[in-house]
């Protein structure tokens, strides 16, 4: 496998999961840990093809990937998928991914509109790395990502469920960052700004987005899984418990 310059995932021994890998971000993620180094475990819900093809791709490029599917906000479900993952060891690096955002106002918002959200986000969050944290704590080394959002801090219209959940991710990563620093364990969340992908082409133009982000610009896919693939590193070991924005100058 490659292996990037700052050592990233210190080896092709770690394991990486990273959850909601089918959408553009999820795998731009996947595609830098394997190229770290990393064993990847490539997480869908409902696009589990598109996961495994990204598994097929890492693999074409000398990376070693596996995917598999759950639904995160079911923890029972969610825990009974990890227990084949752990059967090959503790995972060391977790990128949470994976979220959803049904936009509406909420005086029109219906309580499924309110939980989607904070399901994907928050109850996700818990599902997956409770049963990974015991074996992670026991290795002794650990990196977890939480991919937060903008909006968390600046708000947007239509967005109070979307917005709710990503404030609440930082606030369990701050937390649980106090939780687990004694065991070499680091938990940030990353909070991108707009990220070109299909769903912001389809409601937001250059013009549109120059006029919102100073640097006046959309931010990449990858942008956002560079600085993921740094904080899941060996040189990002004294960071913790951190809100990083990446975002142009949005907030």
């Amino acid at each position: 496998p490659h292996h990037c310059a700052s050592g990233c995932c210190g080896g092709g021994e770690r394991r990486a999961l990273v959850t909601g890998a089918a959408s553009p971000l999820g795998a731009a993620v996947s595609r830098e840990l394997a190229r770290a180094g990393c064993a990847v475990i490539v997480h869908a819900h409902r696009q589990l093809e598109r996961a495994e093809a990204l598994c097929a791709e890492i693999r074409a490029t000398g990376g070693v990937a596996e995917a598999f599917g759950c639904d995160l906000t079911d923890a029972g479900a969610t825990e009974a998928a990890l227990e084949p993952v752990l059967a090959g060891g503790a995972v060391q690096v977790v990128v949470h991914n994976a979220g959803s955002h049904d936009d509406v106002p909420m005086a029109g918002m219906s309580l499924a509109q309110w939980r989607g959200p904070i399901e994907s986000s928050l109850t996700g969050f818990y599902s997956v790395l409770r049963p990974l944290l015991l074996p992670m704590m026991g290795a002794r080394w650990g990196r977890v990502v939480a991919v937060s959002s903008v909006s968390a801090i600046v708000g947007n219209r239509g967005q109070v469920a979307y917005a709710a959940a990503k404030a609440g991710l930082v606030g369990a990563v701050r937390s649980l960052a106090k939780e687990v620093a004694t065991r070499g364990i680091t938990v940030n969340a990353v909070l991108p700004g707009i990220i070109a992908s299909p769903a912001v082409d389809a409601v937001m133009d250059a013009k549109r987005i120059a006029e919102v982000v100073p640097m006046r610009r959309a931010g990449t896919a990858e942008e956002v899984a560079a600085l993921i693939g740094f904080l899941s590193g060996d040189g990002a070991g004294y960071i913790t418990g951190q809100a990083i924005s990446i975002n142009g100058g949005m907030a």
